[in-house]
C-alpha cells in the first residue's frame, strides 16, 4: 500500500507517546516532530504540511487534550480528524446528469492509467450504479490505447466507439456522444490522449473535446507513484479544464502517498476513487475518514464489511458461521472458506484492513498466495469422504493426495495439523460467543508461531 512507510512512522511516534501515563507538552512536541518528518518524507507538499502542523499543534497542545484521561489517544484523534479534513471531510460521489446520459471525460498524462481506469469505471457503473456504459476511444496518437479499450470492452460486454487513428479526436467524440445518446446509454466514458508532459497542444485539444462533449465529470487520472509531481499535474489540468474529480492510480505500488494528502488541499478537487492493480475490479471509492484510519493503523473495517457483503450472500455467511462453530466443521467447509475469501481480494489486503495490522504483523502472519493455492490443490486431491472425515487419512492416502496435488507428504501433514488447530479455535470462539465474551480476543497473536491457519 502507498502509505506503508508513512503509516509505520506515524504509528511509531504515537506508540512512544502511548507508553506514558501523563503526557507533557514536550512529549507531544516530540511526537509532532515525528509526524512532520513522516509527512515530508511521504512527499506531501511543504505548504500543506506547514498548515497541517499548525492546526494539529494548536489542538494537540490544548488543555482539554493534555488533562484528559487518555491524552495519547486524544492526540491521535486530533491527527486522524485533521488527516481526514486534509483529504476531504466526506466522500464525493460521481457527478451525474440531471437528465439523459452522464458524460465522464478522462484526462491525465500519458502512462497515468487513463485507459485502464476507463474500463474499471465501466465495470463500477455496471455493478454499483446498475448503468449501461459506453466507451469512446479518443486517443488517436496511441493505437495500442484503442486496441486496449476494445479488449476491455469485450471483457465487460461494453460497447466501444472508435474511428481509428486518422480522424480528428474532437470529431470522434462528437460522433460517439451523439451515438451513445441516441441509443439510450446511461454513461459515456471518453478516453482522451495524454502526453509525456503538459503542453499547449494537449490542452487545446482537451478544451475542444470538453466544449463538444459538455461532460458532467472531468476526471483527472493521476499516477500516485509520481508523488508531488501528481499535485503539480493536477494544478495545471485544473487551471485549464476545471477538473471535477481525481482518481489516484497505482496506490498499491511503491508510492509514498503524498499526492493523496496534497491534491485536495492544493486544488480543491476531490479524490473520488483510488485504483489498485491492473484487474478491472481494482477500483475503490475514496473515503477520507477510512483512509485516515488506515494510515494511522486503525484499520478499515467498513470497507472490509462492504467487500464481504458484495461477494458473500447473507444466507451463505450464516450457513458458513453455523458450520464453523459446530463439531461438523470439515475440510470441505475449510476449502469453501478459502474460496469465499479469495473473492474478496488478496489475503494481505484483507488483513491490512484489520485494526492494528502493520507491515511487521502482516509479515508475521506469513500470508503466501502460492501456499494458499497449494492448500487448495491438496484438499481438492482428496476424496469427498476424506474431506468430510480427515481422521481416516492414513499414510497411504497421504502419498496419493501428495502425488495428486504435486506437493509433499510434509505439506499434507502441515495442512491437516493447521486444520485441526483452526477447528479447535473455531470451537473456542463458538463457546465464547455463547458466554457473551469477545470472540476475537487473543486471536491475533494465536498459536506459537502467530500465523494464520491458511
Amino acid at each position: 500500500m502507498a502509505f506503508d512507510t508513512l503509516s509505520d512512522r506515524l504509528q511509531g511516534a504515537f506508540k512512544n507517546l502511548g507508553r506514558k501515563g501523563k503526557v507533557s507538552p514536550e512529549d507531544v512536541e516530540a511526537a509532532l516532530k515525528e509526524v512532520r518528518l513522516a509527512l515530508l518524507e511521504a512527499d506531501v507538499n511543504y505548504l500543506v504540511v506547514k498548515a497541517f502542523m499548525k492546526t494539529i499543534r494548536e489542538k494537540a497542545l490544548g488543555e482539554d487534550v493534555l488533562k484528559s484521561l487518555t491524552p495519547a489517544q486524544q492526540v491521535i484523534k486530533v491527527v486522524s480528524d485533521e488527516l481526514q479534513h486534509l483529504m476531504g471531510d466526506e466522500n464525493v460521489p460521481l457527478n451525474r446528469a440531471a437528465m439523459g446520459a452522464t458524460t465522464i471525460m478522462m484526462v491525465g498524462l500519458q502512462g497515468s492509467g487513463k485507459t485502464t481506469l476507463t474500463g474499471k469505471l465501466a465495470l463500477y457503473i455496471q455493478k454499483k450504479l446498475d448503468g449501461k456504459p459506453f466507451m469512446i476511444a479518443a486517443d488517436v496518437y496511441r493505437p495500442a490505447a484503442i486496441d486496449q479499450l476494445h479488449t476491455l470492452g469485450n471483457q465487460l460486454g461494453v460497447t466501444v466507439y472508435s474511428e481509428g487513428t486518422d480522424k480528428n479526436p474532437v470529431d470522434i467524440v462528437r460522433n460517439g456522444v451523439a451515438k451513445a445518446k441516441s441509443e439510450g446509454y446511461t454513461h459515456i466514458l471518453i478516453d482522451t490522449a495524454g502526453r509525456l508532459h503538459i503542453d499547449e497542444t494537449l490542452m487545446d485539444e482537451l478544451i475542444a473535446i470538453k466544449e463538444v462533449a459538455q461532460p458532467n465529470e472531468i476526471m483527472l487520472v493521476a499516477d500516485s507513484m509520481t508523488g508531488q509531481d501528481a499535485v503539480n499535474v493536477a494544478i495545471h489540468f485544473h487551471d485549464d479544464l476545471k477538473v471535477t474529480g481525481a482518481t489516484l492510480t497505482k496506490l498499491d505500488g511503491d508510492a509514498r502517498g503524498g499526492a493523496a494528502l496534497s491534491i485536495r488541499q492544493m486544488t480543491g478537487v476531490p479524490i473520488k476513487f483510488v485504483g489498485t492493480g491492473e484487474k478491472l475490479d481494482g477500483l475503490e471509492v475514496f473515503y477520507p475518514e477510512r483512509m485516515a484510519q488506515r494510515i494511522l493503523g486503525m484499520g478499515d473495517v467498513m470497507s472490509l464489511i462492504e467487500k464481504a457483503q458484495e461477494e458473500i450472500s447473507e444466507d451463505d455467511a450464516e450457513a458458513a458461521a453455523r458450520r464453523m462453530f459446530s463439531n461438523d466443521f470439515n475440510l470441505e467447509d475449510y476449502l469453501n472458506q478459502m474460496q469465499q475469501m479469495k473473492k474478496m481480494g488478496s489475503m494481505e489486503s484483507i488483513l491490512g484492513m484489520l485494526p492494528g495490522m502493520n507491515k511487521q504483523m502482516l509479515a508475521k502472519a506469513n500470508v503466501d498466495p502460492k501456499q494458499l493455492t497449494r492448500t487448495e490443490a491438496i484438499i481438492q486431491s482428496m476424496t469427498k469422504k476424506e474431506r468430510q472425515k480427515p481422521v481416516i487419512i492414513n499414510n497411504s492416502r497421504k502419498h496419493r493426495i501428495a502425488n495428486g496435488s504435486g506437493t509433499s507428504i510434509q505439506e499434507v501433514n502441515r495442512l491437516l495439523k493447521q486444520f485441526e488447530q483452526s477447528k479447535k479455535a473455531m470451537k473456542q470462539m463458538g463457546q465464547m460467543m455463547k458466554s457473551g465474551k469477545n470472540p476475537l480476543a487473543g486471536l491475533m497473536g494465536g498459536g506459537k508461531k502467530g500465523g494464520f491457519p491458511f
